[in-house]
């Protein structure tokens, strides 16, 4: 009878090919799982979800099975990344309407005895993520009518992983690999190397909010500005982010802005700042990744006139790797581990760039692959976890609405949102645009719509890893659970003694100057992609006891770790 009455409303109240709208995870490269499979129940558990996927309500409707969705993390009608976890949950079909009083709604699905999908529902903003919708928050609210035809319970959360979902790389070129994260001989002054900004003893980061690049000395939150002329000339803009688990098969975007992603724009399997000119053959994403900081002034190169390699990066962003490629290739022992290495190479002259960054990729991919978590025990074994961590977890897959965002595999949706972190430091300036502000994802699109808009970070490990955001504003993972839960609440009440700044005198006039720009700090609050959400402290307790859980039991013991000498033959921090 219920299936009868079903098939009435969607043929006499629906335009029988009116299309339901599905949440979305910007699956390009997955077409094989495409909405076509979708309507035909020839999907299997885990797969992802096309952004562009809409089903017909009658097709996708018919028969027992509907579409599969990841339990506590229903949005209905409203485009958020959804990874498609357990085929025994099943959502019902949307109606798509406009609606000037979503609360209302909200009571409809409590009085239907639905209250725990009214409140996963994010009803009340529109956002515009990889297809284009609206973020307007003052147009039109969307919600879905759900009539649930089966929501079977199952407990929420991400995918577990496995040694299979990460990309496999070969053991002597991480070796390589290992060596040059530690090689200052990579950097225009050859006085910092990766691992300065991304040290073992720091859990892969440096312990600070805004980082002290080329010519600091000195680790972490002890690092120097130096002084003289090597002293600093700038703070890096960015917090140093996380390389836990950048090996995994699904990472496909990279930086704080997504400057780096897997696309074929430019024919050499990127879109990346370099655009044409970056080389062909670099074999993963994190391959590429690893070669944009040796470009950079104030992270590796060097100030203008101080080497030969920022005076070739400033002509052409391309120009200094090949300089660097033979600083490394000239040094005998280099030039052996890369012939015995790479099958290609048959003389240290053929060694490019292009190798030193599949090396580096090879060493950070399996050296920050972890996933022996409290939390990976409870997905794969069903170890329960503490119990204040059982709480975090519901909460934070459930009425905490963590999991918007906060998903997949690496618990991230890998997309761009604005949470209005409060603005510090130099700003990532571009040279239109020397204010010192960083418009995030804005800065590599030049779209409006993307303005102080971040990637969402992976959260594996995240305790380990403080400081917190794009541009560490939080050295508390409380705080930072606070405010993603307020925005708007804790900017207003953030300090600068929340952040961990390394002080630099000659900086800290104009660390915080961009804060004195009235119209600009308004249309930063004025951006905002998430409502409110009330936790108490003993929930904000809770999340972060699930948080701890995500550390995983063998995080600070690394296969390779820092090594004690590097063939250059210059001092490893």
């Amino acid at each position: 009878m219920f299936d009868l009455f079903r098939r009435h409303l969607l043929d006499h109240l629906l335009d029988r090919n009116g299309r339901v709208g599905i949440s979305a995870d910007g699956a390009e490269l997955v077409p094989e799982e495409g909405a076509h499979k979708v309507r035909g129940r020839q999907t299997k558990p885990g797969f992802v979800v096309p952004a562009d996927a809409r089903l017909r309500a009658g097709m996708s409707l018919e028969g027992r099975p509907q579409i599969p969705v990841k339990g506590a993390d229903i949005v209905l009608l409203h485009p958020q990344t959804q990874r498609v976890h357990d085929p025994n949950q099943f959502l019902g079909f949307g109606i798509a309407r406009t609606c000037r009083r979503p609360e209302r709604v909200i009571g409809l699905f409590k009085a239907a005895l639905l209250h725990q999908i009214a409140r996963i529902l994010d009803i009340g903003q529109r956002r515009r993520g990889h297809q284009g919708e609206s973020r307007d928050p003052t147009g039109p609210v969307h919600f879905g009518l759900l009539f649930s035809v089966s929501l079977l319970a199952a407990p929420a959360g991400a995918q577990p992983i496995t040694a299979e979902d990460f990309i496999t790389f070969d053991a002597d070129q991480a070796r390589v690999g290992q060596l040059l994260f530690y090689d200052k001989i990579l950097s225009g002054n050859k006085n910092i190397s990766c691992g300065t900004c991304h040290h073992h003893d720091l859990a892969g980061g440096d312990g600070v909010s805004l980082g002290i690049g080329e010519g600091g000395t000195g680790l972490g939150p002890k690092r120097q500005p130096g002084d003289g002329a090597d002293k600093i000339r700038k703070r890096i803009p960015r917090n140093a982010p996380a390389l836990w688990n950048l090996g995994h098969k699904d990472v496909r975007v990279l930086f704080h802005d997504g400057r780096l992603e897997i696309s074929d724009i430019y024919g050499n399997g990127y879109d990346s700042p370099a655009e044409e000119w970056l080389p062909q053959g670099l074999e993963t994403i994190l391959a590429a990744q690893a070669l944009f900081p040796m470009t950079a002034q104030f992270e590796m190169a060097g100030n203008t006139g101080e080497n030969e390699i920022i005076g070739a990066v400033t002509d052409r962003i391309d120009l200094g790797w090949p300089i660097l490629a033979k600083r490394v290739r000239t040094i005998p022992e280099y030039g052996q581990m890369f012939v015995t290495a790479f099958d290609h190479i048959d003389r240290p002259e053929d060694v490019t760039i292009v190798e030193i960054g599949n090396a580096l990729a090879a060493f950070i991919g399996t050296e920050w692959a972890n996933y022996d978590s409290p939390y990976d025990a409870f997905l794969t074994d069903g170890t329960p976890l503490p119990e204040d961590a059982e709480r975090g977890r519901r909460l934070f897959f459930g009425e905490a609405r963590c999991a918007q965002c906060h998903n997949g595999p690496l618990l991230s949706d890998q997309d761009f949102h604005a949470m209005a972190l409060p603005p510090f430091g130099p700003g990532r300036t571009r040279r239109w645009d020397p204010i010192p502000r960083d418009v995030g994802r804005m800065g590599a699109t030049d779209d409006l719509e993307d303005a102080y808009r971040f990637r969402t970070p992976s959260l594996r490990n995240v305790a380990l890893t403080a400081p917190y955001g794009h541009n560490g504003a939080y050295a508390s993972l409380k705080d930072m659970v606070r405010h993603m839960a307020d925005p708007v609440s804790m900017r207003a009440a953030w300090t600068p003694a929340r952040a961990r700044l390394p002080e630099v005198p000659w900086l800290q006039e104009i660390d915080f100057v961009i804060q004195s720009d009235r119209l600009g700090m308004a249309r930063h609050a004025a951006t905002v992609d998430v409502r409110p959400v009330t936790l108490s402290d003993s929930q904000v307790d809770d999340i972060v006891a699930f948080l701890e859980s995500l550390t995983g039991v063998t995080a600070l013991e690394r296969p390779l770790g820092r090594p004690e000498r590097v063939p250059s033959g210059l001092p490893v921090d």
